[in-house]
């Protein structure tokens, strides 16, 4: 506790802004937008430095700036447009509550895992169902797939329902594991950093997979295959779902 205490000290004295109805979407915006922008100035350079393009997935495949615009644009509107209604909702139903006492960092790291393993699940359902029903797919998860070769930002270039689904999947689990709100925060953003990751076209020597031991973890080899094949490789983030339900395809 002692570790994360100084940590928690710093952000409630930033209290008002952390329970006002404006902090959910700030904080998941600016925390997207950090994390794209490595990759972004990856894919810039990468076009220049023989060194760095070894690392492309798709070494043949490179955005424009063109193909990112939009991406930004439609992120920024379904942040501001669709996000934000839902979390004052959340923010005048449920007031967010701040505890004097941070957790213990061994409970953080348990509950941040549980909760991954949780979201993962339900993304793995939630997506073989898109992917096997021609309605589904075609009306809500198809815009996803506009982009065969995957880059940072489309990420959360996605439609409205598909925004709104994982981004329940997301805040619910918390809920449900009654975690203290630094775990839900630190979750959040391990949940964005490893989604970007996912899409960001580069297998890179420090690749959270490369970390993973027993292939557990399939990370942006496996999701980029998955933009490409489109019919394998269903779970976001691990490996043991699609292993169990023989979707499973060797990055």
């Amino acid at each position: 506790r002692l570790c994360l205490q100084s940590l928690w000290d710093f952000v409630t004295a930033k209290e008002p802004l952390i329970k006002s109805p404006f902090f959910p979407v700030l904080f998941s915006f600016s925390a997207y937008m950090a994390f794209c922008l490595p990759y972004i100035a990856l894919d810039f350079l990468s076009t220049r430095l023989p060194n760095l393009r070894k690392y492309k997935i798709q070494p043949q495949n490179y955005p424009t700036l063109g193909m990112m615009v939009p991406c930004i644009i439609q992120s920024a509107y379904h942040h501001v447009v669709l996000i934000f209604p839902v979390t004052f909702l959340h923010w005048y139903w449920r007031p967010m509550n701040l505890p004097v006492i941070a957790p213990e960092l061994p409970d953080v790291l348990l509950e941040v895992g549980v909760c991954l393993l949780l979201f993962d699940f339900e993304y793995f359902l939630w997506h073989l169902l898109h992917h096997k029903v021609p309605w589904l797919y075609k009306t809500f998860h198809k815009v996803h797939h506009k982009h065969v070769s995957t880059f940072a930002l489309t990420t959360q270039y996605s439609s409205v329902w598909e925004l709104l689904s994982l981004g329940f999947f997301a805040a619910i689990n918390p809920v449900l594991l009654e975690c203290h709100p630094l775990t839900e925060m630190i979750f959040f953003l391990v949940n964005i950093w490893l989604s970007v990751e996912d899409h960001s076209g580069y297998d890179l020597p420090w690749s959270t997979h490369r970390l993973v031991p027993f292939g557990l973890y399939g990370g942006a080899p496996h999701h980029d295959l998955h933009h490409l094949k489109f019919k394998s490789n269903y779970a976001p983030y691990f490996t043991h779902w699609d292993k169990l339900f023989g979707t499973f395809t060797e990055s």
